[in-house]
């Protein structure tokens, strides 16, 4: 098995990933034509609606086999990572539907660094993540992953000016936007950048959606080119925060 070392950052093409169950059709069958094996998350039962089958929510992968979920994961999901040869960590928070108690595990992580409200971090999560000498920052966004994407192990794209902030006295370079209204995340006003984007090899960033879409488009393609990183639109529909696609293997 070829896992993905660091997460988020695959450094070849992914052959698996974690996706939300929910995912359209236009999506799922253009993952599956750039040969991605898809795990679909079940509904978390702890979890509003709108974020109930996000596998950013309720999985945090730590790199290599090792994955952290929180009680309450579907047998499926599970049993399907077993089946793959992960190491499953149970985790020690169980998760609610009110903020803050639905973000234990979303956890952004960036190369060496782990953003996140540490008061809100499941403190199994926050030891694996210790273990491995990765730095904790503390920011006030609890939706951490949501809201970041990670491009390298030193660049990120947000809204969050916290988190851009923090990770830029981090030694992060950071491109930082205005909040993308236009994201949707149905049953909640707009969703964020993070949850909707994700690197499928070193050199190729997805898009859950067109990226004709967002505002920042100009910038976002500007920084990406600046590190050789062609951008792909997962369909021609809106773009939506799907919960992140979570890279596990490589080809």
């Amino acid at each position: 098995m070829n896992y993905v070392r660091i997460p988020n950052l695959p450094e070849a093409e992914v052959s698996l990933a974690v996706v939300d169950g929910r995912l359209d059709e236009a999506m799922e069958a253009k993952l599956l034509d750039l040969k991605v094996k898809l795990i679909k998350t079940d509904r978390h039962t702890g979890l509003y609606e709108a974020v109930s089958y996000h596998p950013d929510m309720m999985l945090h992968h730590l790199g290599d086999e090792c994955i952290v979920y929180s009680p309450g994961v579907a047998y499926s999901i599970k049993n399907a990572l077993s089946d793959c040869g992960f190491q499953l960590i149970q985790g020690g928070t169980t998760l609610q539907e009110k903020y803050p108690w639905d973000i234990a595990y979303n956890v952004a992580r960036v190369g060496k660094f782990a953003f996140h409200n540490l008061k809100y971090t499941d403190p199994v999560l926050r030891n694996e993540l210790e273990k491995r000498d990765v730095e904790l920052v503390h920011v006030k966004q609890g939706y951490s992953k949501c809201s970041v994407s990670v491009i390298d192990e030193n660049s990120i794209i947000t809204a969050d000016r916290g988190i851009a902030k923090a990770a830029q006295e981090k030694g992060v370079e950071v491109l930082l936007i205005e909040p993308e209204e236009e994201i949707l995340l149905p049953g909640l006003s707009n969703g964020f950048i993070g949850g909707s984007t994700a690197m499928l090899n070193k050199y190729c960033w997805a898009v859950a959606g067109n990226f004709a879409f967002f505002r920042a488009a100009d910038r976002i393609r500007r920084f990406l080119e600046d590190r050789n990183i062609e951008i792909i639109s997962l369909s021609e529909g809106r773009i939506t925060d799907i919960g992140s696609i979570i890279p596990l293997l490589v080809k």
